[in-house]
């Protein structure tokens, strides 16, 4: 691997990060004027508030207090927010507890619990300023009475190994949950709430990221039950969520919070940032460095390994018809899934990139980083990992053969062997981001 080739790659990984920067999108989206809090045309007048709160979940969320501390710092009354465990800021006014992810625990259930305290003290003179970041949706957990935390622990898990999306995930979530599906602002109600929102999601759709707290819902019970028969889970899920489900399809068990309700009239939802600015910045990053840049999508979905096959394909037919000494960038965003059917160690990203490595091996001219924005791929500390066409015949030689390393779902052991036997660093680590706008995937071309 040409080391121009991986230098150019993590320049413009990381003027993608950069772009999509928490802190920034929040001082971006929000400003102080005449001492009025401005954001996205609307105006609030601190003075006409008795109390500011801040709370939120997420990944990102710390570096977004941070904006919020540097722009009303001394008028915070009190604030708490749910991060990741390492994902921790500076914060002077605003309290921090680190939980778990992708399977909620007990401390974010402990957290959760301290963030509504807080808001069913607030009134219709309390401003309160709510952060969300991808992550959220297993950083603020409350299981509804019927169901317990190893419950959504168990079917968290399940889902996310059959390898569901995240709106359906995410419907069986809202659908368990005491905050989700708009029942965060529910509780907040009658106080102004103001959500700044740093988008990991498809389509930034409101109701689908961190489980849409503040946001209407329009998926239903039936929904939630369709998932689980869906991937052939009804067995395999805890009795207590499929019966919770039964009852909330006959009527029994609360809906989520629909369009209308009048806890939305006071509840604003601002989306600061994406993977759009991200893509926008790794664009620009790649045109300044000489190669001729292009966005393939910013909605790469479905199994990683068919994602990998469809980006090898057009990378090879782009490479085919380029002219000589001709340089180009192909670039996507998105997330993928992967169905778990091995016992092994990786994440979507880093089983992209070894699938891609198989379906280019031996072909030159082709090198691709897939990482996730937020620094960790899957429950290992990669964020993903940097492939080209020598990658499956270098391992082979080495006794490392990639098509056992798929079949058992591990990649990061694949990569973790090929980096202790070379002299190149295939995998891409860079702790966390303090961002998370899904996954970036950069190819570099190059005429043959």
């Amino acid at each position: 691997m040409r080391n121009i080739q991986r230098d150019h790659l993590r320049e413009i990984f990381n003027a993608a990060l950069t772009a999509v920067d928490p802190c920034t999108a929040v001082t971006r989206a929000v400003t102080i004027e005449n001492n009025y809090f401005h954001t996205a045309g609307a105006v609030y007048d601190p003075e006409a508030y008795s109390g500011i709160l801040v709370v939120g979940a997420g990944k990102a969320t710390a570096r977004m207090a941070l904006a919020i501390e540097d722009a009303i710092g001394d008028r915070i009354t009190d604030g708490l927010i749910i991060v990741k465990k390492g994902h921790t800021a500076p914060l002077r006014a605003v309290r921090q507890a680190e939980a778990g992810h992708p399977v909620p625990d007990e401390a974010g259930v402990k957290g959760t619990r301290e963030v509504l305290n807080l808001l069913q003290a607030a009134n219709e003179r309390t401003l309160v300023i709510c952060l969300l970041s991808g992550g959220g949706s297993s950083l603020l957990v409350a299981p509804l009475p019927g169901v317990t935390l190893e419950d959504k622990q168990r079917t968290t898990e399940l889902l996310l190994r059959a390898g569901a999306t995240i709106d359906e995930l995410n419907a069986v979530r809202k659908h368990l949950s005491a905050v989700k599906g708009g029942r965060l602002a529910k509780i907040a109600h009658p106080a102004t709430v103001v959500t700044l929102i740093l988008s990991d999601v498809i389509g930034d759709r409101l109701d689908v990221i961190a489980s849409g707290p503040t946001a209407s819902d329009s998926s239903t019970f039936s929904d939630a039950a369709t998932v689980i028969e869906k991937y052939r889970l009804t067995t395999a899920i805890p009795s207590q969520v499929t019966s919770f489900l039964e009852r909330g399809k006959a009527g029994q068990e609360a809906e989520t919070v629909k369009s209308g309700d009048a806890c939305f009239l006071r509840t604003r939802n601002v989306i600061v940032g994406s993977s759009a600015q991200a893509l926008a910045a790794a664009r620009d990053k790649a045109t300044a460095l000489g190669w001729r840049p292009e966005v393939v999508t910013a909605e790469l979905r479905g199994e990683a390994r068919d994602a990998a096959r469809f980006l090898a394909q057009m990378a090879l037919r782009v490479r085919d018809g380029m002219k000589p000494n001709e340089r180009c960038c192909l670039l996507s965003g998105g997330e993928t899934t992967v169905t778990v059917m091995g016992n092994g160690k990786g994440g979507r990203n880093q089983e992209l990139a070894l699938a891609f490595a198989v379906e280019i091996a031996d072909r030159d001219g082709i090198t691709l980083l897939s990482a996730g924005t937020d620094g960790t791929d899957g429950p290992t500390d990669a964020a993903g990992a940097v492939v080209d066409g020598s990658v499956v015949n270098k391992a082979r030689e080495l006794g490392i053969h990639p098509g056992a390393y798929l079949g058992n779902n591990d990649s990061y052991t694949f990569f973790q062997r090929l980096d202790s036997h070379t002299s190149e660093k295939h995998h891409v680590m860079t702790g966390p981001t303090g961002t998370n706008v899904m996954d970036l995937q950069i190819l570099l071309i190059e005429a043959l």
